[in-house]
């Protein structure tokens, strides 16, 4: 069967109408897309296992997909892969996990693009939107811990570190939350792919580091965390756990097609937690924290958290209201952190 046929028949299952659970049943729309459908990822095997998830979700939804290889992955190595020595905020932020997916997405190589949304950057390039979110996983970090640490306690996630213990990360949010409980520990930057750093602990190199449990489960080994911190004690990155899809703007029969695997509460979650990342204008140097939950009756509530790198200020604040005011909560939010801060945050 050639290109032609095929959008023959994807016109055919337009009336298809999927029941997958994670989503409300929608109508598979009549969208005329170019073939094959060229796919960015980045070449981490995390980007690559969400890349493929998504592409069958999407295969699921829509039957005849199941039928043809209509997806070409493209894999892209981003500058924030090929740079491991050093902190983004030195080498430009975490937009350098997606420069270059963008450039081959107006470029045209590509047709869409597969992100960790909490590695996307706030404000995307002119031309590119965000027309995709899936299902969160789950959104809490896991504490990896060696043999060198002791006994956990249930009652106190931390107590375990020994004191003074050297704790491998590259982030600044985790970092701040983790002295401003334990100022005695000491950190030490560790970046790479989620196998490179879980060696990195079983070699001794640090006492303890902190994963996303999404990534974890993503890659089968929810069993490499010694215990998952609720979000009461280690707040979450914006978006941790959700996947986005991105497009052109004007990809608007593409756009259509990956609507039916747009997840709401995801998307509801990631408009108000991006916006609050909006307002306080973080960079990577700055510790954010923020989670949206979607509640019933329609309602979200949204936690942030904004602190400074070494722990010794640290600001949690929550707001509830309607989630179809989304983005004015999360910009609500941010403003009310940043009145609380000293200036030396954002420096």
């Amino acid at each position: 069967m050639d290109a032609a046929a095929l959008q023959t028949d994807l016109l055919a299952a337009s009336t298809w109408t999927r029941t997958a659970p994670a989503v409300a049943p929608a109508s598979v729309p009549r969208h005329h897309p170019q073939l094959p459908l060229r796919v960015g990822t980045r070449a981490s095997p995390l980007a690559l296992q969400q890349t493929r998830s998504f592409l069958t979700l999407l295969a699921r939804v829509c039957p005849v997909l199941h039928q043809m290889d209509v997806f070409q992955e493209h894999i892209i190595r981003t500058t924030g892969d090929a740079v491991q020595d050093r902190r983004l905020a030195e080498i430009g932020g975490k937009g350098l996990f997606a420069k270059e997916i963008h450039e081959a997405l107006m470029d045209g190589r590509i047709d869409l693009a597969v992100h960790s949304l909490k590695d996307l950057e706030t404000t995307l390039p002119p031309g590119i939107v965000l027309a995709c979110t899936l299902p969160r996983e789950d959104v809490r970090d896991a504490l990896i811990l060696s043999d060198s640490c002791d006994a956990l306690d249930d009652d106190d996630p931390y107590a375990c570190l020994p004191q003074g213990a050297v704790i491998g990360t590259c982030s600044v949010r985790r970092q701040a939350q983790l002295l401003h409980a334990r100022p005695d520990l000491r950190i030490t930057m560790m970046r790479g792919n989620v196998h490179s750093r879980l060696d990195k602990i079983r070699h001794g190199d640090c006492a303890a580091s902190l994963l996303a449990m999404a990534g974890l489960r993503r890659l089968g080994l929810e069993a490499e965390a010694s215990v998952a911190l609720a979000p009461t004690t280690m707040l979450p990155a914006a978006c941790q756990g959700i996947v986005g899809i991105t497009a052109r703007e004007d990809a608007t029969e593409l756009r259509e097609l990956l609507k039916i695997v747009e997840d709401r509460a995801a998307r509801v979650a990631a408009t108000a937690e991006r916006s609050l990342l909006g307002t306080l204008d973080g960079s990577c140097s700055t510790p954010i924290g923020a989670f949206g939950q979607l509640l019933t009756g329609n309602r979200l509530r949204l936690s942030g958290l904004l602190a400074s790198v070494d722990g010794t200020f640290l600001r949690r604040a929550e707001i509830e209201g309607s989630a179809v005011d989304a983005a004015r909560m999360g910009a609500e939010l941010g403003s009310r952190l940043k009145a609380e801060a000293p200036a030396s945050v954002f420096a």
